[in-house]
């Protein structure tokens, strides 16, 4: 793994070395290639990867991290992962 690739992942809000490892064992090499990402997508495969269901936690860490990479000047609030959970943004899954 290259570690300047890892460390530029930390610099989102809410990722730590294991989630930058994360991003980067699912091909991203850079925050711009998590720009317009499908976060849902991204949980999917990295649940596929793990070969078994991660914390959705993850699924709110990375919709955060795509905000970050996709938005100009993002809004300090919406770089709380926390801000990301299904309840917060209005989603409902059965």
């Amino acid at each position: 793994m290259d570690r300047q690739v890892l460390k530029q992942f930390q610099r989102i809000p809410g990722v730590g070395k294991s989630i930058s490892k994360d991003l980067y064992s699912l091909g991203y090499r850079s925050i711009e290639d998590l720009k317009d990402r499908e976060p849902e997508m991204m949980y999917e495969r990295l649940c596929l990867r793990a070969g078994t269901h991660v914390d959705r936690c993850m699924l709110y860490v990375f919709r955060c991290a795509v905000y970050y990479a996709s938005t100009k000047k993002p809004d300090p609030e919406k770089l709380k992962w926390w801000n990301w959970t299904d309840e917060a943004i209005g989603r409902v899954y059965d």
